[in-house]
């Protein structure tokens, strides 16, 4: 069988006494989509610097595309592709010789750079670009420079972190076709870790994780099956029907006016008590929940503070001389 891209197995981590990661065991398959999603402070980027080196493993195991993360660090940063949240290119080089640089540090014959970076411009349709300096491109050029230079070296996975933040609709939907083109030309593997949970919507497999443990793992389609219930919406909805569903279903009614919206495991019982009231009813609808309902029904609602980025955490721990701060 091939090795699994990413293999993790009773990982932990802590910062003094605070448990980050807790026993953590993930498989995913090579090839594969990963989206990686938690609140802040959940432990995703604890987890993927772990992944990356950039953290020492404390304990568990943990291997990417069949290197061990502890004692074959060097293999496992060769094989992985990175694209930071934060914008990482060198402005003041052109857009051929960003990718260059990129190759040359990863050891690439000059042959091979100048094959691999007509190949990845030509897929993110920046081949025209090529002779410009990186400052002029628009921050959605930018961010797909980045994804080309991210798979130069032809990694076997690339992580994303918040890839298309700050960027327009228009932009974000093109970052993604060209993230699918570059899977399907080269098999490349994803991993995502993301706070916009729709972009993990078209993911193979989605991990959801909340102080330091593995809330759930699976297709999104399962997860939606599995934890989401059935979402009900109600408009035209008279004050004493929401007070009425309020008693029945506390803490889970949604919306302002006469709109209202229920998650309910089973809507059959619902439905049955509204019969009598359906014609008094603006409108009725039943549709199964987003994984955006499956990860507040796992992680609540209330907001986290605000943790570092992983590019944060990576500066902090470079600073450090190896020492990651919190």
């Amino acid at each position: 069988m091939t090795e699994p891209v990413i293999e993790v197995r009773g990982v932990r981590h802590a910062y003094g006494d605070i448990q980050a990661l807790r026993g953590v065991d993930l498989h995913v398959p090579r090839g594969t989509f990963f989206a990686l999603l938690g609140p802040n402070g959940a432990g995703k980027s604890t987890l993927v610097s772990l992944l990356s080196t950039l953290l020492p493993l404390q304990g568990g195991e943990a291997r990417v595309a069949g290197f061990d993360v502890r004692r074959q660090s060097g293999r496992v940063r060769r094989t992985l592709g990175l694209v930071f949240q934060e914008p990482s290119l060198d402005e003041r080089l052109t857009v051929l010789e960003n990718l260059d640089f990129h190759g040359r540090i990863y050891g690439l014959p000059a042959r091979e750079r100048a094959r691999r970076a007509e190949h990845v411009l030509g897929v993110v349709e920046l081949n025209d670009w090529q002779n410009v300096t990186a400052r002029i491109l628009s921050r959605g050029m930018k961010r797909r420079l980045e994804i080309a230079r991210g798979v130069m070296h032809d990694p076997a996975l690339l992580m994303l972190d918040e890839p298309t933040t700050g960027l327009d609709v228009q932009s974000r939907r093109a970052v993604w076709t060209y993230l699918g083109e570059l899977r399907r030309e080269t098999g490349v593997s994803l991993l995502l870790t993301t706070h916009q949970i729709e972009e993990a919507e078209g993911a193979d497999l989605v991990a959801i994780v909340d102080r330091g443990e593995v809330l759930a793992f699976g297709p999104p389609a399962e997860l939606r099956e599995r934890h989401g219930g059935t979402v009900v919406t109600l408009r035209g909805a008279r004050p004493e029907l929401r007070a009425r569903l309020e008693r029945r279903y506390p803490g889970n009614v949604e919306g302002s006016g006469d709109t209202l919206r229920l998650r309910v495991p089973d809507a059959g019982p619902l439905m049955a008590s509204l019969a009598p009231e359906l014609g008094d009813l603006g409108g009725l609808s039943v549709q199964p929940p987003s994984l955006e309902d499956v990860f507040l029904d796992l992680t609540g609602r209330a907001l986290r503070e605000d943790r570092p980025s992983l590019e944060a955490a990576t500066l902090a721990f470079a600073r450090g001389g190896g020492e990651h701060t919190r």
